[in-house]
């Protein structure tokens, strides 16, 4: 009689199991300090990621990105077919390795994701690398700002002609590079090559998920809602090339997509930036103060008005479970990296805008 003696040997998919989770410990254990991602990843080799990887994703008129969601979709059904399969005609060992498989795939999506893009989460605040660390403003303060900004909207709407203000999304590209000399000042010098907003391919999805635009961390590619108010989709389209250019969070997106659009030379442009920051300063007003709230309201023209009417009349006959769900995911998302404010991070642009006209205009 023999016995089997020899040593266990893990196979290659534990081993490889293995070696991706050293690597997620050590990535961990790197963005814990946003200086050294500054230092090392933002400014060394997310720079290096921008030019080999943007450069030719954004020459491409449609999203590679997009197709890239359509097929790991794909794959994955069809593994969730064979998995049942596995287990129907009794073969433990084949779905045991599809499911390690399974696994290893989310390991390097994990890796890649943050690799590539998601590291930028676990930088140094906007506030702090700005230099718009005096937080110390009022609700007057606040008032003061938001008539700045309802007067620029005002004088901006009459010079729009609605025929001719891309309704198909065709000059994203245009306001594109009308954004890139203020996001290289918000950035630095340092700024993707031929920054550029795609139509979603799923804008139609889109709409049921109240969603206006989103960035493929995967692939580094700025997506909008194509079938948005054509007043959205500029200020949507700087709020993701925000995204690309290195700012995760979405307040500090939003400020960069205010900051790119204000100081554009295109009309639509600075229009719709203008327009997103009444919304956001009015949000604001509404919750803190409702006379003022009632008392600049009531300084928006008629013009921008009917704009802030059709806005409301458009994402309100899509709303539904799936805009619920989704949001409820992604608020989620969004406190599992690094911003604990969840959804409402988006309305706390008003703090970087409110430090950027301290400095700059010296409004109070």
């Amino acid at each position: 009689m023999q016995f089997h003696t020899g040593k266990y040997k893990p196979s290659k998919q534990v081993i490889i199991l293995l070696g991706l989770l050293v690597l997620i410990m050590l990535l961990v254990w790197f963005r814990q300090s946003p200086d050294r991602v500054e230092r090392y990843y933002y400014r060394g080799f997310y720079r290096f990621i921008s030019y080999v990887l943007h450069y030719p994703l954004n020459t491409i008129p449609f999203s590679i990105g997009d197709v890239v969601y359509a097929l790991v979709i794909l794959a994955l059904l069809f593994g969730l077919f064979r998995l049942v399969r596995f287990l129907f005609i009794r073969q433990p060992k084949k779905a045991g390795r599809l499911v390690l498989r399974f696994f290893i795939c989310l390991e390097v999506a994990w890796l890649w994701f943050y690799c590539f893009w998601g590291l930028n989460y676990y930088r140094p605040p906007a506030a702090h690398l700005l230099g718009y660390n005096d937080t110390t403003y009022s609700i007057k303060d606040v008032a003061t700002v938001t008539n700045l900004i309802i007067d620029s909207a005002n004088s901006l709407r009459p010079c729009i002609d609605t025929v001719t203000a891309d309704p198909v999304i065709k000059n994203t590209y245009t306001y594109s590079i009308s954004a890139v000399a203020s996001l290289k000042n918000l950035s630095g010098k340092f700024i993707t090559i031929r920054p550029r907003a795609k139509a979603s391919m799923y804008s139609s999805i889109l709409n049921y998920l109240g969603t206006s635009g989103y960035f493929n961390p995967f692939t580094g590619e700025a997506q909008i809602n194509s079938q948005m108010p054509f007043f959205d989709k500029p200020f949507v389209s700087c709020h993701e090339m925000g995204h690309q250019t290195g700012w995760a969070r979405e307040d500090e997106a939003n400020f960069a997509g205010y900051l790119a659009g204000t100081n554009s030379t295109s009309t639509l442009l600075r229009y719709s930036a203008y327009y997103a920051g009444i919304e956001e300063f009015m949000r604001y007003l509404r919750r803190r103060d409702t006379t003022a709230y009632r008392a600049l309201r009531k300084k928006i023209s008629p013009l921008v008005f009917s704009d802030f009417k059709a806005d409301s009349a458009y994402w309100t006959k899509y709303q539904g479970g799936a805009e619920m769900v989704s949001g409820m995911m992604f608020d989620k998302f969004l406190k599992a990296n690094n911003q604990p404010h969840g959804l409402r991070t988006y309305n706390r642009m008003i703090i970087l805008t409110m430090g950027y006209y301290r400095k700059r205009y010296k409004v109070w």
